[in-house]
């Protein structure tokens, strides 16, 4: 008799390994295909960006005389083939030294300004705790410290855009705030705040999506085709992107996840979440979750810094912790690769990333509960940017919006024909 713990599995799995697939390029044309691929190459030949497109070298050589004139890319030193023989190439790369893109990351406990620039270095971060959570005055506290970071750090460089990212319900298009119930914000349109605060254009979107954006545009090729991801943070939520677009719904909820059921024994401490169970995912593996269960075991930690760094300095009982926490990840992460079948799964946790044990205790779980996923160990993968989650999320918005629009009304840039 089957046990029901153990799901049946495939006596010969067709491996994702053994079917043919090929990344697709980021974009399908035009001006945003050639700085993606300049990104993706640099430094590289315009005939190499050419046949990378599937462009015409004509219209190559015309879109980048056009990202030439706006700044975006810098001609590199001049090349020529094997043995100096054929015509010498003059590669183009991406442009780091003029421009550079502010992030703003609203987490529950503090807010992260940071500065980042067009290849997605963080230059500059800021972290300060919440003096308020009234948003009007949070925001404009943002936007006081935003030209202290730029005085100090900038060095001469223009910032071309603000990017704003937080948990929960965002709504992009138009720039607001749906709701953070951590927060206790509803429908603040943080756009137009910060727009008017700061005179830059500022683009808002959830944390999660810019995260998987920044995956996209600076993280491994694998994730480029489709991909979720899975923030676990003091805010639990996720992202799906496919073919180099993201998934939001017709109410900006897509990746509401919070309150997946975790299941029979997922808990033991009997406190039950706002969504009235005991058992959901937020309710288990928040940060705030975590420091209560520390106090359980006997190890009182003043916030989830503390308790992290107790585990990453090898206290066991705060070891113990998080490598439940990245089990209990581990079953929501095998019932999303059930139900979108992504080519990759992204987990944005600390432990997982930091601490070798959580990984392997997470995709042991895939394992054991996926029926989709037979290779965990490559479909699943920590954030590429361990350590400066929050400094990138935000910047990672606005970055974004460059990416897919380069020759589109950025203000601080020159007007190109």
């Amino acid at each position: 008799m089957k046990s029901l713990s153990a799901p049946a599995r495939r006596p010969t799995p067709l491996l994702r390994s053994d079917m043919p697939r090929s990344v697709p390029p980021r974009r399908v044309s035009g001006t945003g295909s050639v700085l993606g691929a300049i990104l993706d190459h640099g430094p590289v030949a315009r005939s190499t960006v050419a046949r990378l497109t599937g462009l015409s070298p004509a219209s190559v050589t015309g879109h980048v005389g056009q990202l030439l004139a706006r700044g975006l890319v810098r001609e590199s030193a001049e090349t020529s083939g094997p043995r100096g023989l054929g015509r010498p190439h003059i590669p183009v790369e991406i442009e780091t030294g003029r421009y550079l893109v502010a992030g703003a990351h609203i987490a529950v406990a503090h807010s992260t300004l940071s500065l980042m620039d067009l290849r997605g270095g963080v230059v500059a971060e800021d972290r300060q705790p919440h003096r308020t959570l009234d948003p009007r005055r949070m925001l404009d506290d943002l936007a006081a410290r935003l030209p202290r970071l730029m005085s100090a750090r900038a060095a001469g460089r223009t910032v071309l855009a603000l990017g704003v990212a937080t948990g929960h319900r965002v709504d992009p298009v138009a720039g607001v705030i749906v709701e953070h119930p951590l927060l206790g914000w509803r429908d603040v349109p943080v756009r137009d705040i910060l727009s008017a605060a700061t005179g830059l254009p500022v683009h808002v979107d959830s944390h999660s999506r810019a995260l998987a954006r920044a995956e996209q545009l600076f993280g491994e090729a694998s994730t480029r085709t489709s991909t979720v991801l899975l923030f676990i943070g003091a805010v639990v939520d996720a992202a799906f992107a496919t073919e180099g677009g993201m998934h939001r719904g017709p109410r900006s909820g897509a990746g509401s996840i919070a309150h997946l059921p975790l299941g029979a024994g997922g808990s033991d401490s009997g406190e039950p979440c706002v969504c009235g169970r005991s058992d959901c995912l937020q309710s288990e593996v928040s940060e705030r979750a975590m420091v209560r269960r520390a106090a359980e075991q006997g190890l009182p930690v003043g916030s989830f810094p503390e308790l992290l760094d107790q585990a990453l300095a090898g206290e066991p009982r705060a070891v113990t912790l998080f490598r439940r926490r990245a089990r209990l990840v581990g079953r929501a992460a095998a019932l999303l690769l059930d139900m979108v079948d992504p080519e990759v799964l992204v987990v944005v946790e600390p432990g997982v990333g930091r601490i070798p044990e959580c990984l392997a205790d997470l995709r042991a779980e895939v394992a054991e509960r996926s029926w989709v996923c037979d290779e965990p160990e490559r479909a699943v993968v920590p954030s590429s940017f361990t350590g400066s989650v929050l400094a990138t999320a935000g910047g990672a918005v606005a970055l974004g919006a460059l990416y897919v629009d380069p020759l589109g009304p950025w203000s601080a840039l020159p007007a190109v024909s």
